[in-house]
């Protein structure tokens, strides 16, 4: 799972938080979690999962051009097609982390999150002067009639 692999953005988000990632997502399971904290460790998550497939790929590349490998076993096409797994994959990882640097940058501080916003509501009391108010049409009045 997600939460067991170290992501590039852990530091950040302890930073923010102020808590190591695996207690993180113990305090986000508690229903009185922020939806910061779960946007973030959602987006974390997606991070993860997209560096796990970077890895992945670059080492298979890795071992297609190990120097000890037989040299008819390399295929054009397979690391072609390699070549386009990892832009996509570098591709989302980069997309993941600005998506999740960005909420980390505009989020309130952890200390004005657990605060709940109070709002007044105001009443207009405002009373017109008799001329002003509109006079209401009769119903049922006949118009009159031109000439």
């Amino acid at each position: 799972m997600s939460q067991d692999k170290a992501s590039t953005m852990d530091a950040d988000l302890h930073k923010v938080f102020g808590k190591p990632v695996l207690e993180l997502y113990e305090a986000a399971a508690d229903h009185d979690a922020s939806p910061a904290l779960a946007r973030a460790l959602e987006l974390r998550s997606f991070l993860t999962l997209t560096e796990e497939q970077v890895a992945r790929v670059r080492d298979r590349v890795h071992a297609d051009m190990d120097p000890d490998r037989d040299m008819g076993e390399l295929s054009a096409d397979k690391l072609r097609f390699d070549a386009q797994w990892l832009d996509a994959a570098l591709e989302a990882r980069d997309a993941y982390r600005a998506a999740l640097g960005e909420l980390l940058r505009t989020m309130p501080p952890p200390a004005q999150q657990a605060r709940p916003v109070r709002t007044a509501q105001l009443r207009a009391t405002a009373t017109l002067p008799p001329s002003a108010a509109p006079a209401p049409q009769r119903a049922g009045a006949a118009r009159a009639s031109r000439p």
